[in-house]
């Protein structure tokens, strides 16, 4: 016996513990991502008091602390994905949901807005627990499931981000904003202690030529589909993060009452999120049956097509309601992604290729509000959503190409 597993025993492991430590990244994965997220309502009443003054100030510093998280991830999801690869997953979850914990409780300490951008920069750097959960899902779920597996753990990543600021929204007027910080540190290290105690990683088996198992994307076998889809990771958070920047301007023009324009912005973004929500598991499931590549282009496509009518519809109501149809073509697509790296990775370096497609979305979440800022502010509210429909189609008829012709599932990798 010299301690290496098989594939099958492998699966073995796999089989006996996925469905748990699904439900503990689900439940995690939706904690933290609300304890992330319920700031946003208050966060320039933070900045606020902490001592900037002026409008403009306010806004830029609010800005600048919300995005230099996503900057931070960004740039350590590859570091922290091969460190998984080496360590193991779950140690990593350990580590992001520890790590997020003490940083969220001490960002209600802050004495001024340059130690609040600290603590966020440091919340990035040290956290990543959903991209983790995903990693670990995707690599402990039987490959015939793991699109249904991340289609559902996606849906509790979405809930998060639509119950966060919404729980963000009613907290501090009732407990104040710095209790509000101590709370959602305390939700954080509840999922920490879950995790610790909980998760149960199957052994990975060990490579036999060790200077193999220490690479990366030289290792890999074809590197057309992981090219495929980071890129595909890129231009969907583009296209969705393009319009965030101009809804509520868009509205404004849509509705008779300008008091009426934050309500009907809140729900055009959440109306989205919500029908993610509800289409991730269902669409992950298909696409288990089906095949990713196919779901991916067709779900690009539709988008694509909802995108035009948002351009010349001629009340908020209509925004809504096409919306939230788009969320329902586009929430299973991450997954999807997700399970295409994963068909296509060996085992021992799944975690880095991984962490490389959570780096390209986090940079279309930086590059896709600048892009339709950019395009709203030169050529009009309107023109950015036919120009993101164009992107869409594009990247559909790109994924189309470049799918697989054998029509079967990828073989395994280990």
């Amino acid at each position: 016996m010299d301690g290496r597993l098989s594939d099958a025993e492998i699966d073995a492991g796999q089989s006996v513990h996925w469905r748990r430590n699904l439900a503990v990244c689900l439940a995690g994965s939706f904690a933290t991502i609300v304890a992330m997220t319920l700031l946003l309502p208050f966060l320039p009443l933070y900045v606020q008091e902490l001592g900037v003054t002026g409008d403009a100030a306010i806004a830029q510093y609010s800005g600048a602390a919300y995005a230099a998280t996503f900057l931070a991830a960004g740039l350590v999801a590859p570091l922290w994905g091969r460190l998984a690869d080496r360590y193991g997953r779950k140690l990593m979850l350990i580590r992001a949901s520890l790590g997020m914990a003490i940083v969220m409780s001490l960002m209600g300490m802050a004495q001024d807005v340059w130690q609040l951008m600290a603590l966020r920069l440091l919340t990035g750097f040290l956290g990543g627990y959903s991209s983790g959960s995903m990693t670990l899902v995707a690599t402990q779920t039987p490959r015939a499931r793991s699109g249904w597996a991340l289609g559902v753990l996606m849906t509790g990543i979405m809930a998060g981000n639509l119950v966060g600021p919404l729980i963000g929204g009613f907290l501090p007027p009732v407990i104040g904003i710095r209790p509000t910080f101590w709370l959602a540190g305390g939700v954080i290290f509840l999922a920490f202690a879950a995790t610790a105690l909980l998760i149960k990683e199957a052994p990975r088996p060990l490579s036999a030529h060790p200077a193999k198992a220490a690479g990366g994307w030289s290792t890999l076998p074809d590197k057309g589909p992981l090219i495929a889809m980071l890129a595909t990771g890129l231009l969907l958070m583009i296209a969705n993060m393009s319009i965030e920047p101009i809804i509520a301007l868009y509205v404004r023009e849509l509705v008779a009452d300008p008091r009426q324009t934050t309500t009907f912005a809140g729900l055009a973004m959440s109306a989205g999120a919500l029908g993610s929500v509800i289409s991730a598991s269902r669409l992950g499931r298909f696409a288990d049956r089906i095949g990713y590549w196919t779901v991916i282009a067709g779900g690009l496509a539709v988008a694509a097509i909802l995108l035009i009518p948002q351009a010349l519809i001629a009340n908020a109501l209509q925004l809504v309601a096409l919306r939230f149809l788009m969320g329902l073509a586009l929430g299973g697509l991450l997954p999807c992604i997700a399970s295409i790296i994963r068909h296509n990775t060996p085992d021992r370096i799944a975690g880095a290729m991984l962490g490389y497609s959570t780096s390209s979305q986090y940079a279309g979440q930086v590059v896709g509000p600048l892009v339709g800022g950019f395009i709203g502010g030169r050529f009009g509210m309107r023109s950015v959503f036919l120009a993101t429909s164009l992107l869409m189609a594009a990247g559909a008829a790109y994924v189309w190409a470049s799918r697989p012709r054998s029509g079967g599932p990828a073989p395994p990798l280990g």
